[in-house]
């Protein structure tokens, strides 16, 4: 039991709500924790709520009866939201960015934890109220992109590898075909991993034809899960929409053009701004 000062008292609540998010607390967790009364800690939240609301941190959301308690939300406004994808959009409008064969480098944004944590908040948000049990990825650059969001939503993550790993013990493993090289791939997931009839978020840092996120799909069929959505960072434009294997999606940024011999690339908010 802490003995602080109200002002010391809200500075450690608020860490505690933002280091467990989605969790039902019990007003008792607080009074038991600080040695106080649950009128004052129910004052001590009003506080935290209007910050969290005013400051578009997300919600604090509370629920009356002996079950009840507080629960944290994360969530980003829209116009957050867009703000920081247009500067996301900046950053890969850089033309150094361009390498051989049209690809883009980005491995030092997603290397980024302060970026790669407001975009998972983004995604966390964009499926605010879908019933979710884990997040999914497969290796390996869309691992950072898969636990930003899960934090965010105070869920585990399952790692799909693209070649079986001994330590992963019995595993199902598929072939895909690449939607943008029409080449086959292999993809597996351990059977420990992923309980069956899991509802499922797939995460990706970089999306062109959908063949990876496809895989994953007809993967988690083998588990009888469910696919709850799908979110990308990044999807590319230069594929005409009979090519694309995947349609239901959220992306945050838009390739529309990445020209190799102009050296230029034109980037614009995804699909999560189209209203």
């Amino acid at each position: 039991m802490k003995k602080l000062k109200r002002s010391q008292r809200l500075v450690d609540m608020t860490q505690f709500l933002l280091e467990k998010p989605h969790d039902l607390l019990p007003l008792s967790t607080f009074a038991d924790r600080y040695g106080a009364a649950k009128s004052s800690i129910s004052e001590d939240l009003a506080i935290i709520k209007e910050v969290f609301e005013g400051e578009g941190m997300g919600e604090l959301q509370t629920l009356a009866g002996a079950a009840g308690g507080v629960r944290y939300i994360p969530r980003m406004p829209t116009d957050m939201a867009l703000a920081f994808v247009d500067g996301l959009c900046g950053q890969l409008e850089q033309s150094d960015r361009i390498l051989p064969g049209g690809y883009l480098y980005m491995s030092d944004l997603l290397g980024l934890p302060s970026l790669m944590e407001q975009a998972g908040k983004i995604i966390a948000t964009a499926f605010y109220g879908v019933e979710i049990d884990v997040v999914m990825t497969v290796e390996t650059k869309g691992i950072p992109l898969a636990y930003a969001t899960a934090a965010q939503l105070g869920l585990p993550v399952v790692l799909v590898r693209r070649d079986h790993q001994v330590t992963e013990g019995s595993a199902v493993s598929i072939n895909y075909v690449s939607g943008s090289h029409k080449s086959i791939h292999t993809m597996s997931l351990s059977r420990r991993a992923l309980r069956e009839k899991s509802r499922v978020l797939i995460v990706d840092d970089f999306m062109k034809a959908g063949g990876t996120v496809r895989g994953m799909v007809d993967l988690l069929g083998e588990f009888n899960a469910e696919v709850a959505g799908v979110g990308v960072l990044v999807e590319s434009g230069a594929v005409e929409n009979e090519e694309r294997l995947l349609h239901d999606y959220v992306s945050l940024v838009k390739l529309s053009e990445v020209d190799s011999k102009g050296r230029r690339i034109t980037a614009h908010p995804g699909n999560y701004f189209v209203f």
